[in-house]
């Protein structure tokens, strides 16, 4: 049965985005970041260490290991870092293994372009035809709203930071990315489709999401069954063997790991995390849901459906947690572009300006505090610098400001653009959104590229520490130190750590505690050669020890 669609589109707002503006901002997104930085601390210098581990022959491919400890969940991403360092010995150990991490996120940006592209062309998704003729044709509606998606994932807030990591969510990201290609591709591209379903699946198992895949793969198994496309029906033997596959290789690899906390975050704070976290996607995409209700079953949205309601399920599930929430956008962003064909202009408006304000006032607070490092002007910002990150020293880059200034002039350009005079297209309203974001993070990346690797590497931590250690240590024993601070010592120091023993059993002539507010105090057969603490903490020191003679 043909039911009416709310999609009224005329053909002059099909006009894609040029092709090299478009791939300008998909680099002006991926690239910042990605060079001239250490592994910053928590979750990203916890990757590395377990990737460094492996590349450096300190644990071996099956159970790598930071100072003793292994690591949990899939091995794969672990494996793929390594392999970056191993073939790409002569650049930075920690740049060789961050570049796979953002060819992975340049995929994913192009999978859910394609994505969108496949899902526009389903019969149910296209637009009303006009009686007289002038309606969007079918490849021109379907590549608009697949640069409309592909805006709305550059625009999602919780992607900038978490998306330039070196985290196995990147890999879980690409993942989903390919599931959502494969259910968007079968009545188009077969062959791609089963083979990005047979990676798909394996990929999220592998790199700790078994959880999301299995229910991924049960609902796909569910919309194929119902699917009026033939080949979506006979779809069903190869998402079985993508389940077969995804256990097979997990299993050995310690993939099938469940990560379910307890309730320790209410359901109220999980909403607020999706409140910003998936801006502006989740607007977007709630209207799609309202204004396609009578298609809640068809292909175009029904599978970003699925593909998103699983992640914020294991959200929820995992005590409101962000990383589990970043496989959700994607399919977000796929399912907010079927909301631009029956945007209203109203709130098109609303979207533009908030936008303008918004990342403009930040390029401009983004500049001041550059002024105030590089000339003293603000004074007061160059105070609070100086406060929150002791013994900082500004350093100048001609490359860094050069692209700054370039990017602030293109940011001035597109506003003008859209503010001139109507704009017809129907992505018009997130160009501001993701040309916005893209800013926000190039000035980022090389404005405050400095001060913020100064204030979130462990780096400054690891010198601290050396200035209290002879040239020549044995071992330190650092029992009950985080992972990323066992991470720094040992691929930032260079040092050999043992975290598994206590100090009274541990061999080593050095050590280290954690200490929080309390006065400092070394264990019996102990004494202190050095308190320190990182130079942007405000609270909490390291002991580091040597024993008694």
């Amino acid at each position: 049965m043909n039911l009416p669609t709310p999609a009224v589109v005329a053909e002059r707002s099909t006009h894609p985005i040029p092709r090299w503006a478009l791939l300008l901002l998909c680099a002006a997104y991926v690239l910042p970041g990605l060079f001239g930085r250490d592994p910053w601390r928590n979750a990203d210098l916890t990757a590395f260490g377990f990737i460094a581990s492996i590349a450096q022959g300190h644990a071996s491919w099956l159970q790598p290991a930071i100072a003793g400890i292994p690591a949990e969940g899939g091995l794969l991403p672990y494996w793929i870092g390594a392999l970056g360092v191993k073939l790409l010995p002569f650049l930075d150990p920690s740049l060789a293994a961050r570049i796979p991490f953002g060819l992975m996120l340049a995929a994913v940006l192009a999978l859910a372009w394609y994505s969108c592209l496949h899902l526009a062309r389903t019969e149910a998704a296209q637009p009303v035809a006009f009686a007289f003729g002038g309606e969007a044709q079918a490849v021109d509606y379907a590549r608009a709203m697949a640069d409309g998606c592909l805006l709305a994932l550059i625009a999602s807030l919780g992607l900038l930071r978490l998306g330039h990591e070196t985290t196995p969510e990147i890999l879980q990201l690409l993942g989903i990315t390919l599931f959502v290609y494969s259910l968007a591709a079968v009545p188009f591209r077969l062959w791609k489709a089963r083979i990005a379903m047979l990676a798909a699946l394996p990929i999220l198992a592998t790199s700790g999401a078994p959880a999301v895949a299995l229910a991924l793969a049960v609902g796909a198994l569910w919309l194929s069954h119902r699917s009026t496309y033939e080949d979506a029906r006979k779809f069903l033997p190869w998402i079985l063997a993508a389940i077969a596959l995804a256990a097979l290789i997990a299993w050995p690899m310690h993939g099938w790991a469940w990560r379910l906390r307890g309730s320790g975050r209410s359901v109220l704070e999980w909403l607020r995390l999706i409140g910003w976290f998936c801006w502006p996607a989740w607007p977007l995409a709630a209207w799609s849901v309202w204004r396609w209700r009578s298609h809640l079953m068809r292909r175009h949205i029904a599978v970003p459906l699925l593909a998103s309601l699983v992640p914020l399920l294991c959200s929820l599930l995992m005590d409101a947690d962000d990383r589990a929430l970043l496989l959700a956008l994607p399919p977000l962003a796929v399912l907010a572009s079927f909301a631009l064909p029956t945007f209203q202009r109203s709130a098109s408006a609303l979207l533009d300006w908030f936008s303008v304000f918004f990342f403009s006032a930040g390029a401009i607070f983004l500049w001041l505090y550059y002024s105030a490092l590089q000339l003293g002007w603000p004074a007061k910002f160059l105070a609070n610098v100086r406060r929150l990150a002791q013994g900082y020293e500004p350093q100048f880059g001609l490359l860094s400001f050069v692209l700054a200034l370039l990017g602030s002039l293109a940011w001035i350009w597109l506003v003008r653009w859209r503010t001139a005079r109507h704009r017809h297209a129907i992505w018009k309203s997130l160009a501001l959104p993701a040309g916005g974001v893209a800013l926000a993070w190039l000035l980022a990346m090389t404005l405050g590229l400095h001060p913020l690797d100064y204030a979130r590497s462990n780096k400054p931590l690891v010198d601290r520490i050396a200035a209290h250690l002879p040239a020549q240590v044995d071992c330190i024993a650092a029992p009950a130190l985080p992972l990323p601070t066992l991470a720094a010592l040992e691929f930032q120091g260079h040092w050999k750590v043992d975290a598994t023993r206590e100090l009274t059993a541990s061999q080593c002539s050095f050590g280290m505690l954690a200490q929080g507010e309390t006065t400092p105090a070394a264990p019996s057969g102990w004494h202190v050669l050095g308190v320190v603490r990182r130079p942007t903490d405000r609270f909490g020191t390291y002991l580091v020890l040597a024993r008694d003679r």
